[in-house]
């Protein structure tokens, strides 16, 4: 196997059929990551009753993944750069997909917990890592433009995908095989990268890690992500909720302090913030996806507890916003190259608001042809865009080495903002109510509550316009 770096470019029929197979690998993985978020929700009741979980102790099932997923992506990212891009993909493969096994032969609820935190570590190993391996695969623009479009197409819809798939498991087979099912699909990711992708040969990663702001930044982001999610059920005041954001605020400071004064080769450079396409991409990525992951939640509940759909039926639903990602991510690719990533960000939001609005006047007498599938398809079409504009943006003009820290930095903006999104609007929706979980609540006040939801949700999106506004033309070289 070659050792040098497979490029789009690449003359002849098997160059050019070896770095499509790496593009179809990065988006399977990239497709596991998302999807293992979403997959479990409709089983969430089946699963309660099966292990016989306390109602408390239920959102840790989705928690505990994302928590950790999200607190240990920077390092992921750096270790890519660091260790390489081979390596921990391979580890943060097997890893998840062993996770994946022992949750789906949980027995107790200890034990699933446990099992979904380490599918969260691999995934942290995976998800920057797929974004490396496209960047320096696929060096020429055009090509680059395709494969993030490929890559945030999949990202985008997989979490849409994920709610069908979870009602077609668990109404067919069972709530386990919703996690089993990353048995075959993990085989084969391990099986693909180590037979295509080739062994790293970098001079740099000799340098040592940044053990002190690797553990400062993970801990205070595990800290952050854990007050935010436990501030559903506990509330904003509660002593748990202000310890953890108290103590993810003190470890993110000093981590800052960490890689701005005292580290010899720091995890996060905060040099790349100078990149104003970098720094501007990320803060778009944070508002555009806490507008789109909150509503993937708000859509659930209304289609379920205000129009009875049944989880079958709310995956089917979501069939047309998950081929507006789809379809929108991959064909615009062929434009940001020509006319840059800002207008594409601009058309997106403002298209994404004008749907979350619309979205927002639905009531217990919607239907589906009339009032969900209109506003649906233009969420879909208009945040795939975005997705797609945002990679580009939060990836260019940086060194190959810096590729895993660009990565591991966009990855972890989503997931914040998909963790502040939902939590911020699902206050918003409990003040409606006057009910921390409104699901005892009459259909017509949960239509309204899930409304001020999505006009929340264009909200975030208004926030993302603005900060698009920032990002340049032109990329340029970020200062190493």
């Amino acid at each position: 196997m070659s050792t040098q770096p497979l490029r789009a470019t690449t003359s002849g029929r098997l160059g050019r059929h070896r770095s499509g197979l790496v593009l179809a690998v990065c988006c399977l993985a990239q497709f596991m990551i998302v999807v293992d978020a979403s997959v479990v929700n409709v089983a969430l009741p089946v699963l309660a009753s099966d292990l016989r979980f306390r109602q408390e102790a239920l959102q840790w099932v989705n928690n505990a993944y994302a928590v950790v997923l999200c607190g240990f992506l920077l390092l992921g990212g750096r270790l890519a750069d660091l260790y390489g891009r081979r390596r921990v993909f391979l580890c943060g493969a097997v890893m998840f997909t062993l996770a994946s096994s022992v949750a789906g032969a949980a027995t107790d609820p200890s034990t699933l917990v446990i099992a979904r935190a380490f599918q969260g570590l691999g995934a942290a190993a995976m998800a920057p890592t797929t974004l490396t391996v496209l960047s320096v695969t696929f060096t020429e623009p055009a090509a680059r433009a395709r494969a993030f479009g490929a890559w945030s197409a999949v990202g985008g819809s997989a979490g849409t995908v994920g709610v069908l798939l979870g009602g077609i498991i668990t109404q067919w087979l069972s709530w386990r095989w919703t996690l089993l099912v990353n048995l075959p699909l993990g085989a084969l990711l391990v099986v693909a990268v180590g037979w295509l992708l080739p062994q790293d040969e970098q001079p740099h990663r000799r340098q040592a890690l940044d053990l002190s702001g690797a553990v400062t930044a993970t801990a205070g982001l595990m800290a952050t992500v854990y007050g935010i999610a436990a501030s559903r059920s506990h509330g904003w005041t509660s002593p748990r909720v202000v310890c953890a954001l108290s103590a993810g605020a003190v470890l993110l400071s000093l981590f800052l302090v960490v890689e701005r004064w005292f580290a010899r080769s720091p995890l996060v450079p905060l040099g790349v913030f100078r990149n104003r396409a970098v720094a501007s991409a990320n803060l778009v990525a944070f508002f555009g996806v806490a507008a789109l992951f909150s509503t993937f939640y708000f859509f659930t509940m209304l289609l379920q507890q205000v129009l009875g759909y049944s989880p079958l039926e709310t995956g089917l639903a979501y069939l047309p916003l998950s081929a507006g990602i789809a379809l929108a991510g991959w064909r615009i690719s062929a434009v940001i190259p020509a006319i840059g990533p800002r207008p594409v960000m601009l058309c997106g939001l403002g298209t994404a608001c004008a749907a979350l609005v619309w979205l927002s006047r639905a009531g217990v007498d919607a239907t589906y042809a009339a009032d969900l599938l209109g506003p649906s398809l233009l969420l879909g079409l208009g945040m795939g865009v975005v997705l797609n504009a945002t990679t580009a943006a939060a990836t260019s003009g940086l060194p190959p080495e810096r590729a895993g820290l660009a990565s591991g930095l966009l990855n972890t903006t989503r997931q914040l903002g998909s963790a502040v999104g939902l939590v911020a609007l699902a206050t918003l929706a409990a003040s409606r109510t006057g009910k921390a979980n409104g699901t005892e609540a009459a259909p017509e006040v949960l239509a309204s509550a899930y409304g001020a939801a999505f006009t929340g949700a264009a909200g975030c999106a208004v926030l993302g316009f603005l900060a698009a506004l920032t990002v340049p033309a032109r990329a340029g070289r970020s200062p190493r």
